[in-house]
């Protein structure tokens, strides 16, 4: 018996439970790239951790910047009630995605996080925006 079969797998049941609820507040860099080169960005993508620098240096093109100690009530009052928010952070090492997520979903407000991060945006080879803007992913594309 190897390590992979100490446990015995789920059931398929088991299985699609977990991962329906995974992909319901889990989204990936591949799936925001498509949506946003497709122009079906229907949700708000946050650059949540960082200061105002490191978001200018670069972030995923289309991204607000929204550190996640600014969340709040007042400052989501900006956005209607039923609007979806992409967090991310700096990558897997980082929480700070978990750390927005939870205070949206505190909120009230429909969240993912988009996992990978920063560092999952580049190893998919995909460009990022530069600069105070969010940017465009398709005007970053053809630079």
């Amino acid at each position: 018996m190897s390590y992979v079969t100490d446990y015995a797998p789920a059931s398929s049941a088991t299985a699609i439970e977990h991962f329906l609820k995974r992909l319901s507040v889990e989204t990936d860099c591949a799936d925001v790239s498509a949506a946003l080169k497709a122009g079906d960005q229907d949700f708000v993508l946050l650059h949540v951790v960082g200061s105002a620098e490191a978001y200018a240096r670069r972030h995923v093109p289309g991204a607000l910047h929204l550190p996640h100690r600014e969340i709040s009530t007042a400052r989501m009052a900006a956005w209607p009630e039923d609007t979806l928010f992409v967090a991310y952070c700096a990558g897997p090492h980082c929480n700070g995605a978990d750390q927005a997520a939870l205070k949206l979903a505190r909120l009230g407000r429909p969240v993912k996080i988009m996992i990978g991060g920063i560092t999952g945006w580049a190893d998919e080879g995909l460009p990022f925006a530069t600069g105070a803007e969010p940017g465009d992913l398709l005007a970053v594309a053809a630079e």
